[in-house]
């Protein structure tokens, strides 16, 4: 597992959260290195969503800590990062470009910011077709264009391949890749074990809310079986033992 957090972009510590009587995060420490994509893969349920609702600020955690290049978690270093979570959210009687100028405005940046973003997804040519009809990969480009808006330091996507075809999926790898090489972090909620082979560096599995494993992609399945490696990683009693031993060695690390 990653544990030198001065040199992470982001660094989950010990985040824990409760829905009621429900245990949805335990423990959840890992970190992410700026210049790299990060996947974070788990089953449904395996609390996913709720750690990106909680770094992004929609939801507190119980317990733990997150840093933002090293300094605690504040809304103001929440504006270091872009963010697509939950589906993409848009104006229906709008166009692709006066959607993206209502963030632009609301963020104090030039129209033109907006413009560029429709160029690198590719929805520059849309016209003044309204997002209402635009189809499912559209939308999903449309989301990412809005996440990449004034050039963030972290990108935080939520299974941003949906609805996306075999030449979208390939041209939102390219961009991901681009940003990463360009010294950027990105972080990927995804479903898509074939596809995260080719973009990811590193990888975080979640198992009943717990961290299941935390590294290079490449060591998470050795073999090349990355689907096998993760049902079996994720399986009740496996994960709880990989999160366990998980949790010794960040312990054995931090009394060093």
């Amino acid at each position: 597992m990653f544990t030198m957090t001065d040199s992470l972009a982001i660094h989950f510590d010990r985040v824990g959260k409760s829905f009621g009587r429900q245990r949805v995060l335990e423990g959840v420490t890992f970190g992410l290195q700026p210049g790299r994509v990060h996947a974070l893969l788990g089953r449904n349920g395996a609390g996913k969503s709720t750690l990106i609702s909680i770094l992004l600020g929609l939801i507190p955690a119980d317990e733990g800590q997150i840093t933002i290049h090293g300094q605690p978690w504040t809304r103001d270093a929440v504006r270091l990062i872009g963010a697509s979570v939950n589906g993409p959210a848009f104006y229906g009687h709008l166009s692709a470009r006066k959607n993206l100028l209502v963030h632009t405005r609301l963020l104090g940046l030039p129209d033109d910011e907006a413009d560029r973003a429709l160029r690198a997804v590719g929805l520059a040519d849309t016209g003044r077709k309204k997002a209402k009809a635009f189809s499912t990969g559209m939308r999903a480009r449309l989301a990412l264009a809005q996440a990449i808006l004034g050039d963030p330091e972290i990108l935080v996507l939520d299974e941003p391949q949906n609805g996306l075809d075999p030449q979208g999926i390939s041209e939102l790898r390219n961009i991901l890749r681009q940003w990463a090489a360009r010294g950027g972090t990105v972080l990927v909620s995804s479903h898509q074990l074939g596809e995260v082979i080719h973009l990811a560096d590193d990888a975080t599995v979640l198992a009943d809310g717990r961290v299941a494993y935390s590294g290079p992609l490449q060591d998470l399945a050795p073999s090349g079986d990355l689907e096998a490696e993760f049902f079996r990683l994720t399986t009740t009693d496996a994960a709880r033992g990989h999160a366990e031993g998980n949790a010794a060695g960040t312990a054995q690390g931090e009394g060093a």
